[in-house]
């Protein structure tokens, strides 16, 4: 059950009109009650209820939708979808963009909150996200996606990342190549992990090693993209193919190995991951492993607009199936004497 002024004020040994005022940041508060006051809010983990203070009439059908970072292309989409799903059933949105800060995240969650949202769609930041338990303690329903932790009592639509790993694997060796690098996502993210488990299990089983040196972790951006490219190169990579774990790094990556006289994909091929609409528009086009995210989006509302309906909080976990997209940034392994594996 949530903490009300009435817990503060009890725990502090106070009035209710003393952590009213502090509350709304008013004067006539001694500096060490004021203290104590702030103390009790945080620890008892206090969320102002905006309905009791008269904005009921205000608050109307209301869904929060948080995500890490809006310039990641990804999730530009996932808004889009958003917005159209909720719209579609009578909800607005209220959008919370966390800039990859948990903190941040975790500040901005609390402030949707206060306004008596009747649900959440979150994508957390990283592993550190501490919110997720906070809004279940609430009671208040939430669905995360993308990035989900196993065995967590919570509903959540994801992609099979492991699987999504293993396919980047295979299209690489099936085209012949056996030098591959890789520009990973964060690996504190688990999906990251996830990714680089399954692409790393899948090379190991044909007898293809990843070294240290045929890795760079990126962050998801297009300039994480070129800056792999260049650490590659310092640290002596040669390769012939190289999987991005999404496609604006991809697009980096394409755009680093043009600028060093390294064809592609002539010389190398690339590989992203998202399958964004740009995909097919760069040149050449990005072979890409196509992600899901207007189904993940749909699915992950309806199971939380299920769950305001019903007044009923559900632990359920949808998991979606990649696929593979070629076009023609991939080709066959390159023939002996080219530049191929010196990028």
């Amino acid at each position: 059950m949530m903490a009300s002024i009435k817990d503060i004020a009890r725990v502090v040994g106070c009035s209710i009109s003393t952590v009213s005022r502090v509350i709304n940041d008013r004067d006539g508060v001694d500096p060490l009650t004021r203290k104590r006051v702030q103390e009790a809010i945080d620890r008892l983990d206090y969320v102002p209820n905006l309905t009791a203070q008269g904005l009921r009439a205000k608050r109307g059908r209301l869904i929060g939708v948080a995500i890490p970072n809006s310039t990641v292309g990804a999730f530009s989409v996932v808004v889009q979808f958003a917005l159209e799903a909720a719209y579609s059933q009578g909800f607005n949105v209220v959008l919370v963009n966390s800039h990859d800060d948990p903190d941040l995240e975790e500040t901005l969650i609390k402030s949707l909150l206060s306004r008596e949202i009747n649900g959440v769609m979150l994508t957390r930041v990283s592993d550190e996200s501490k919110i997720v338990t906070k809004i279940v303690k609430r009671n208040i329903p939430i669905v995360v996606i993308d990035r989900a932790f196993e065995h967590e009592n919570v509903s959540n639509v994801v992609l099979d990342n492991y699987k999504a790993g293993c396919m980047a694997a295979e299209h690489l060796l099936a085209l012949g190549h056996r030098r591959i690098a890789c520009i990973t996502g964060p690996l504190k993210i688990s999906l990251s992990r996830e990714r680089l488990r399954g692409f790393q299990n899948t090379l190991a089983e044909k007898g293809v090693g990843l070294p240290p040196s045929h890795l760079h972790e990126g962050n998801f951006l297009y300039q994480t993209g070129i800056l792999g490219v260049q650490t590659l190169r310092e640290q002596g990579a040669s390769y012939t193919a190289l999987w991005a774990m999404n496609d604006l790094m991809g697009f980096g990556a394409m755009r680093a190995l043009h600028e060093r006289g390294v064809r592609v994909p002539e010389d190398v091929s690339v590989l992203g991951m998202d399958d964004l609409e740009i995909a097919e528009m760069v040149s050449p086009p990005l072979t890409t492993i196509h992600y899901p995210i207007k189904e993940l989006v749909e699915r992950a509302m309806e199971l939380l607009i299920s769950q305001i309906n019903s007044s009923e909080v559900r632990s359920e976990t949808i998991v979606l199936e990649p696929s593979m997209t070629i076009r023609g940034s991939t080709s066959l392994h390159p023939p002996a004497g080219s530049s191929a594996g010196r990028p």
